[in-house]
Protein backbone atom coordinates (compact mmCIF):
# COMPACT_ATOMS: atom_id res chain seq x y z
CA UNK A 1 0.00 0.00 0.00
CA UNK A 2 1.47 3.35 -0.98
CA UNK A 3 1.82 6.05 1.64
CA UNK A 4 1.27 9.75 1.15
CA UNK A 5 3.24 12.07 3.38
CA UNK A 6 1.26 15.15 4.31
CA UNK A 7 3.33 18.22 3.55
CA UNK A 8 4.05 20.41 6.61
CA UNK A 9 2.62 23.59 5.06
CA UNK A 10 -0.27 24.37 2.75
CA UNK A 11 -2.51 27.27 1.80
CA UNK A 12 -6.30 27.20 1.71
CA UNK A 13 -8.53 29.72 -0.05
CA UNK A 14 -12.14 29.67 1.15
CA UNK A 15 -14.87 32.04 2.16
CA UNK A 16 -17.34 31.27 4.93
CA UNK A 17 -19.94 34.01 4.80
CA UNK A 18 -21.69 32.80 7.95
CA UNK A 19 -18.52 33.47 9.95
CA UNK A 20 -17.91 36.92 8.46
CA UNK A 21 -14.46 35.99 7.14
CA UNK A 22 -12.74 37.70 4.26
CA UNK A 23 -11.59 35.87 1.14
CA UNK A 24 -7.93 35.62 2.08
CA UNK A 25 -5.30 32.88 2.10
CA UNK A 26 -5.10 30.96 5.36
CA UNK A 27 -1.80 29.27 6.09
CA UNK A 28 -2.17 26.08 8.13
CA UNK A 29 0.93 24.40 9.49
CA UNK A 30 0.92 20.76 10.47
CA UNK A 31 2.02 20.20 14.08
CA UNK A 32 5.43 18.65 14.52
CA UNK A 33 4.70 14.96 14.98
CA UNK A 34 7.95 13.35 13.94
CA UNK A 35 7.25 10.79 11.23
CA UNK A 36 3.45 10.84 11.46
CA UNK A 37 1.88 9.88 8.17
CA UNK A 38 -1.59 9.42 6.82
CA UNK A 39 -2.06 6.38 4.63
CA UNK A 40 -3.57 7.05 1.22
CA UNK A 41 -5.73 4.00 0.39
CA UNK A 42 -5.71 2.57 -3.14
CA UNK A 43 -8.56 3.81 -5.31
CA UNK A 44 -11.27 1.37 -6.36
CA UNK A 45 -12.29 1.38 -10.02
CA UNK A 46 -15.35 -0.79 -9.47
CA UNK A 47 -18.21 0.38 -7.24
CA UNK A 48 -18.79 -3.25 -6.29
CA UNK A 49 -15.33 -3.26 -4.71
CA UNK A 50 -16.45 -0.76 -2.07
CA UNK A 51 -16.39 -1.98 1.50
CA UNK A 52 -19.74 -3.03 3.00
CA UNK A 53 -21.78 -0.31 4.68
CA UNK A 54 -21.65 -2.22 7.97
CA UNK A 55 -17.96 -1.28 8.19
CA UNK A 56 -18.42 2.42 7.43
CA UNK A 57 -19.08 3.65 10.97
CA UNK A 58 -15.83 2.22 12.32
CA UNK A 59 -13.90 3.51 9.29
CA UNK A 60 -15.37 7.00 9.71
CA UNK A 61 -14.47 7.03 13.40
CA UNK A 62 -10.91 5.84 12.76
CA UNK A 63 -10.48 8.37 9.95
CA UNK A 64 -11.62 11.27 12.15
CA UNK A 65 -9.25 10.19 14.93
CA UNK A 66 -6.38 9.90 12.44
CA UNK A 67 -7.06 13.33 10.92
CA UNK A 68 -7.16 15.02 14.34
CA UNK A 69 -3.88 13.34 15.30
CA UNK A 70 -2.09 14.26 12.07
CA UNK A 71 -3.57 17.64 11.14
CA UNK A 72 -4.38 19.10 14.57
CA UNK A 73 -1.75 17.29 16.62
CA UNK A 74 -4.35 16.22 19.19
CA UNK A 75 -5.45 12.85 20.47
CA UNK A 76 -9.20 12.32 20.32
CA UNK A 77 -10.94 9.32 21.82
CA UNK A 78 -14.28 7.60 21.46
CA UNK A 79 -16.10 7.75 24.82
CA UNK A 80 -17.85 4.71 26.23
CA UNK A 81 -21.06 6.71 26.56
CA UNK A 82 -22.26 7.43 23.03
CA UNK A 83 -25.00 9.81 24.14
CA UNK A 84 -22.91 12.79 25.22
CA UNK A 85 -24.55 16.18 24.56
CA UNK A 86 -22.56 18.73 22.57
CA UNK A 87 -22.91 22.50 22.52
CA UNK A 88 -23.20 22.83 18.74
CA UNK A 89 -22.16 26.44 18.26
CA UNK A 90 -20.09 25.67 15.16
CA UNK A 91 -21.25 23.22 12.49
CA UNK A 92 -19.14 22.27 9.49
CA UNK A 93 -20.73 20.40 6.58
CA UNK A 94 -19.53 19.05 3.26
CA UNK A 95 -21.50 17.27 0.56
CA UNK A 96 -20.45 14.06 -1.16
CA UNK A 97 -21.84 13.35 -4.63
CA UNK A 98 -21.46 10.45 -7.05
CA UNK A 99 -21.57 6.75 -6.16
CA UNK A 100 -22.14 7.90 -2.57
CA UNK A 101 -24.64 10.68 -1.92
CA UNK A 102 -24.14 11.97 1.60
CA UNK A 103 -23.49 14.94 3.86
CA UNK A 104 -20.64 14.82 6.36
CA UNK A 105 -20.84 17.13 9.37
CA UNK A 106 -18.79 18.05 12.41
CA UNK A 107 -20.40 19.90 15.33
CA UNK A 108 -18.62 21.44 18.29
CA UNK A 109 -18.49 24.39 20.65
CA UNK A 110 -16.89 27.71 19.74
CA UNK A 111 -14.13 26.92 22.24
CA UNK A 112 -13.35 23.59 20.55
CA UNK A 113 -13.37 25.20 17.10
CA UNK A 114 -10.99 27.88 18.31
CA UNK A 115 -8.66 25.30 19.86
CA UNK A 116 -8.63 23.36 16.56
CA UNK A 117 -7.62 26.52 14.69
CA UNK A 118 -5.03 27.38 17.35
CA UNK A 119 -3.34 23.99 17.08
CA UNK A 120 -3.50 23.89 13.28
CA UNK A 121 -2.07 27.39 12.92
CA UNK A 122 0.30 27.25 15.87
CA UNK A 123 -1.02 30.53 17.30
CA UNK A 124 -2.72 31.66 20.50
CA UNK A 125 -6.43 31.17 21.10
CA UNK A 126 -6.94 34.92 20.71
CA UNK A 127 -5.30 34.93 17.28
CA UNK A 128 -7.08 31.73 16.24
CA UNK A 129 -10.59 32.97 17.06
CA UNK A 130 -11.07 34.58 13.63
CA UNK A 131 -9.94 31.39 11.84
CA UNK A 132 -12.12 28.84 13.65
CA UNK A 133 -14.54 28.38 10.74
CA UNK A 134 -11.74 27.89 8.22
CA UNK A 135 -10.15 25.24 10.44
CA UNK A 136 -13.41 23.33 11.01
CA UNK A 137 -14.15 23.45 7.28
CA UNK A 138 -10.74 22.04 6.44
CA UNK A 139 -11.10 19.20 8.97
CA UNK A 140 -14.44 18.31 7.33
CA UNK A 141 -12.79 18.38 3.90
CA UNK A 142 -9.93 16.09 4.91
CA UNK A 143 -12.04 13.60 6.88
CA UNK A 144 -14.63 13.29 4.09
CA UNK A 145 -11.93 12.89 1.44
CA UNK A 146 -10.04 10.18 3.28
CA UNK A 147 -13.23 8.39 4.29
CA UNK A 148 -14.51 8.00 0.72
CA UNK A 149 -11.09 6.74 -0.32
CA UNK A 150 -10.89 4.24 2.53
CA UNK A 151 -14.27 2.69 1.71
CA UNK A 152 -13.17 2.25 -1.90
CA UNK A 153 -15.07 5.14 -3.55
CA UNK A 154 -12.30 7.71 -3.74
CA UNK A 155 -12.47 8.14 -7.51
CA UNK A 156 -16.25 7.65 -7.69
CA UNK A 157 -17.26 10.66 -5.57
CA UNK A 158 -16.69 14.39 -5.48
CA UNK A 159 -16.76 16.79 -2.55
CA UNK A 160 -18.48 20.14 -2.36
CA UNK A 161 -16.91 23.25 -0.85
CA UNK A 162 -17.35 23.08 2.95
CA UNK A 163 -20.03 25.18 4.62
CA UNK A 164 -19.52 26.31 8.21
CA UNK A 165 -22.23 27.82 10.39
CA UNK A 166 -21.64 29.62 13.67
CA UNK A 167 -24.62 30.17 15.94
CA UNK A 168 -26.38 29.19 19.12
CA UNK A 169 -26.60 25.40 19.43
CA UNK A 170 -27.89 24.73 15.91
CA UNK A 171 -29.66 21.46 15.18
CA UNK A 172 -29.53 19.41 11.99
CA UNK A 173 -32.79 17.84 10.83
CA UNK A 174 -32.44 14.79 8.59
CA UNK A 175 -34.91 13.39 6.11
CA UNK A 176 -36.61 10.31 7.52
CA UNK A 177 -35.32 8.10 4.71
CA UNK A 178 -31.66 9.06 5.24
CA UNK A 179 -29.30 6.56 6.85
CA UNK A 180 -27.32 8.36 9.56
CA UNK A 181 -23.99 7.34 11.06
CA UNK A 182 -23.09 9.44 14.08
CA UNK A 183 -20.95 9.31 17.19
CA UNK A 184 -19.15 11.64 19.62
CA UNK A 185 -15.42 12.03 20.04
CA UNK A 186 -13.66 13.68 22.95
CA UNK A 187 -11.26 16.44 21.93
CA UNK A 188 -9.44 18.17 24.78
CA UNK A 189 -12.13 16.77 27.12
CA UNK A 190 -14.92 18.38 25.07
CA UNK A 191 -17.37 16.44 22.86
CA UNK A 192 -17.27 16.78 19.08
CA UNK A 193 -20.07 15.14 17.10
CA UNK A 194 -19.25 13.45 13.81
CA UNK A 195 -22.09 12.47 11.46
CA UNK A 196 -22.62 11.13 7.97
CA UNK A 197 -26.11 11.32 6.50
CA UNK A 198 -26.38 8.90 3.59
CA UNK A 199 -29.02 9.66 0.96
CA UNK A 200 -30.86 6.77 -0.70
Amino acid sequence: MREQVIEPHWTILRTYASCNLRNRPISFKRPSLGHSRMTAPPLAHDINAALPRSAWSAILRDTAIEVFATMVGAKVTAPEDGDIPVLAQVTGMIGIAGALRAVFSLRCSIHSATMIASQMLGVSLEEAAAQKCDAVGEICNIVAGYFKAKIGLGDKCMLSVPTVLAGNDDKIHSRSEDDRLQFPLLYESEPVWIALEIRP
